[in-house]
């Protein structure tokens, strides 16, 4: 208990002192995300990621707190994660390479023994899906690490019912100096997790997740595993369906994620994310009341329902401005106008001079 306590509070002091730090650095190097109205430095979420090694990997090493294998392998895992992230934020990388390689990454801690090959197949797939989406929530201000928090806790409190202390002490940590993170990242932001944080937030907090649930019955595990990161899938399908409906490719940006189509509809940025880590944490409520047998499985239904209605609402939320016409072709009906106009001109030349 005292271990966690102190580990926390180490992360929170750390990750904000970093998120300060490296402020600087990512504005002279250019490592900034351009598509805001001012240059938002991109590296706290480094900070966060060297916040939570350290720390971990600093209290093993002064014998306090061995970690496992399985918590080892999965440090070790993320940070490649996070490190492809990094590898994002200084230069453009498609969309699929980050995909690929994270579905890489997640292969090597999915725990077969547990779950068995067939549906570690599907666990790969949801681990990419909500590292993905956390990626995603990081267009606006503070809404990536509010809801990195809200998970963290509710998955650690999963980890600490199986009995898994040091996973829990992983999230726990993780949480704090999402917390320490936040000082930096409230509205109006001073710094950015980034891809860096963003993935090595969202592989943590899904392959954890995966974790805790695996040797339970598939179906009610599913129902666990999306009402905790009910939020982050949401937004992803909102998003898909979104560009799908209007003809827009599928990997070019937009302002089609929730936190926009809530500014559209008059929310402060403050607003949007507080509105959202309160659904965020309804969520994961539910997911860790059935996970511990204090709510029936039906519960997860109800979020899902709720989530589907959020979605569908949010689609007649108009984000996408009016289709360029396309330029006519060369010799088209634009040219052929100027043809015609030029023979008239000479018509009219041939008249004049007789």
């Amino acid at each position: 208990m005292l271990y966690g306590i102190a580990a926390a509070t180490s992360a929170l002091l750390l990750a904000a002192f970093l998120a300060a730090l490296l402020r600087l650095p990512a504005l002279r190097l250019g490592i900034v995300d351009r598509r805001r109205q001012r240059p938002l430095p991109l590296l706290g979420g480094a900070g966060v990621t060297l916040a939570t090694c350290l720390v971990v990997v600093g209290w093993e090493w002064a014998g306090v707190a061995p970690l496992g294998p399985e918590i080892r392998r999965l440090l070790i895992v993320a940070g490649a994660v996070a490190l492809l992230g990094l590898v994002a934020d200084v230069r453009r990388v498609k969309a699929r390479f980050l995909v690929g390689g994270t579905a890489v990454a997640a292969a090597c801690v999915v725990p077969y023994g547990e779950t068995g090959f067939w549906l570690g197949l599907p666990a790969i797939g949801w681990i990419v899906l909500v590292t993905v989406g956390f990626r995603a929530l990081d267009h606006a201000d503070a809404l990536a690490g509010t809801v990195g928090v809200v998970t963290a806790f509710g998955v650690g409190v999963c980890a600490a019912a199986e009995m898994m202390d040091e996973l829990a002490v992983l999230l726990s940590v993780l949480a704090a100096a999402l917390t320490g993170f936040l000082m930096h990242n409230w509205p109006p932001a001073r710094t950015g997790l980034g891809s860096c944080g963003s993935l090595f937030i969202g592989f943590v907090l899904a392959a954890s997740a995966v974790t805790t649930r695996a040797g339970h019955h598939p179906v009610t595990s599913a129902g666990v595993l999306y009402a905790i990161t009910a939020l982050a899938t949401a937004d992803v399908l909102l998003v898909v369906l979104s560009r799908r409906l209007a003809g827009r490719p599928l990997l070019r940006g937009g302002p089609d994620h929730l936190g926009h189509r809530l500014r559209r509809l008059g929310l402060t940025p403050q607003g949007t994310t507080v509105l959202l880590g309160i659904l965020a944490f309804s969520g994961v409520a539910v997911g860790v009341l059935v996970h511990m047998g204090w709510a029936p499985r039906s519960g997860v239904y109800w979020v899902g329902a709720g989530a589907l209605v959020a979605v569908l609402g949010s689609l007649r939320i108009k984000v996408y401005g009016p289709r360029r016409q396309p330029s006519a072709p060369v010799g088209g009906p634009v040219e052929t106008s100027t043809r015609l106009t030029n023979t008239q001109v000479r018509s009219q030349l041939r008249v004049r001079n007789g």
